[in-house]
């Protein structure tokens, strides 16, 4: 099974899309498009397989970060807030998990982010992994952040992980 990946359209069937997670899903069946079509605070890709379901969608905001943050030892980059590309959700449809659509969403977000490098400057993407997802971020290269404020109350804390943009074109060379 193959999958493309490409942005959320207006007249995309999100409503049967089903990750396991209702945040997730909840999001993407009522909030994605109206943040996207209407706010412009982000934008959903989805990745479909061959006749046009969706496997799973990544949505992304441009967004920044204090360089406090790195724990990067030796790092050469400004004092000041740096340019990043968050991706605030991903999720994969059940019935496409193990397949691909995943990492191939990761894939177009850092196509995304080397495009936005180019035109204004990106140095990498943040992530708030939720707790069962860490294991997938750390395992693509992905290093928590130490966070300095902005705790949720009572949901689950998320793990501030960040991946740099060298870092990523350095590791898909070689994929």
């Amino acid at each position: 099974m193959t999958f493309s990946v490409r942005r959320l359209a207006p007249g995309d069937d999100r409503a049967s899309f089903r990750s396991g997670n209702a945040d997730l899903d909840r999001f993407f069946a009522r909030y994605a498009g109206q943040n996207q079509f209407r706010h412009h605070l982000g934008t959903s890709y989805i990745a479909v397989d061959d006749a046009g379901v969706i496997a799973g969608y990544a949505t992304v905001a441009v967004s920044e970060l204090a360089p406090q943050a790195l724990r990067r030892k030796g790092s050469k980059l400004p004092t000041y807030p740096l340019p990043v590309l968050r991706l605030a959700r991903l999720a994969v449809d059940e019935r496409f998990k193990g397949r691909g659509a995943g990492v191939l969403l990761i894939s177009a977000v850092f196509e995304i982010a080397a495009q936005i490098s180019a035109e204004a400057g990106c140095v990498g993407v943040v992530v708030d992994a939720k707790p069962e997802a860490v294991a997938f971020y750390l395992k693509l290269g992905f290093e928590p952040l130490e966070v300095v404020a902005g705790e949720l109350g009572d949901r689950p804390q998320p793990t501030a992980m960040f991946l740099p943009l060298d870092e990523w074109k350095r590791a898909a060379g070689s994929r």
